[in-house]
């Protein structure tokens, strides 16, 4: 990925916060004749495992995505964040071009596959994740025939992180007074998309306020 100094992001905690923030990522890999391939997945991240920790997940069976891994052969993982268009009429300084903000984590590693008891664990864990944002939380609570009948469908993997990458373009590069006048029209944007853009320009001590 290009990254400008501005715009570089190096802190691993803050790179895992964004991984945890915007966890539905999309796994690139190539096959053997180096075609690519990508499938949008949800990752599990356990960042005290390996250096830079071990991303987790899994694919249907059906998907031959899986099969692409080969020892040391390494497929990357994309996990975009927040984004929108800035319109130079926003800019108090001119003659300006248009542009876009964005946040995104790249994250590289060879892949390894789940044997069946790790698997069921990462069925757990995964449910027991994303349930938990929900008032009435569905409980991974089925006969174990029909559990056993579905893990024949998965394949789960878990990618030990090698390289981290991370990228916040929310226009250090301008002025402070441009900056402003862009949180302004982001924060004026009926669209949950520029709203959230918005909310990632913003100060620290004026996120704290807003939580």
């Amino acid at each position: 990925m290009y990254i400008p100094k501005d715009f570089n992001v190096q802190d691993t905690g803050t790179l895992h916060s964004l991984i945890r923030q915007n966890s539905f990522g999309l796994l690139v890999t190539t096959d053997a004749q180096g075609t690519p391939f990508a499938t949008h997945l949800p990752f599990l991240l356990d960042e005290i495992a390996g250096e830079y920790g071990t991303l987790r997940g899994h694919v249907a069976r059906a998907n031959t995505q899986w099969q692409h891994f080969a020892a040391e052969r390494e497929v990357l993982v994309v996990f975009p964040g927040p984004h929108a268009y800035i319109s130079p009429s926003w800019y108090e300084t001119q003659p300006s071009v248009p542009t876009w903000n964005y946040v995104a984590v790249h994250a590289y590693g060879v892949p390894a596959l789940l044997d069946e008891p790790r698997l069921n664990e990462l069925l757990y864990a995964t449910v027991a994740v994303y349930e938990g944002t929900h008032a009435e939380a569905w409980q991974f609570d089925m006969p174990p025939e029909y559990v056993t009948k579905t893990m024949r469908g998965i394949v789960g993997f878990e990618i030990p992180i090698r390289r981290l990458e991370g990228k916040r373009k929310l226009s250090q590069n301008r002025s402070e007074a441009d900056r402003k006048r862009v949180i302004s029209a982001l924060m004026a944007s009926g669209r949950a998309p520029e709203r959230e853009m918005a909310e990632a320009m913003l100060p620290t001590e004026s996120k704290e306020e807003l939580s």
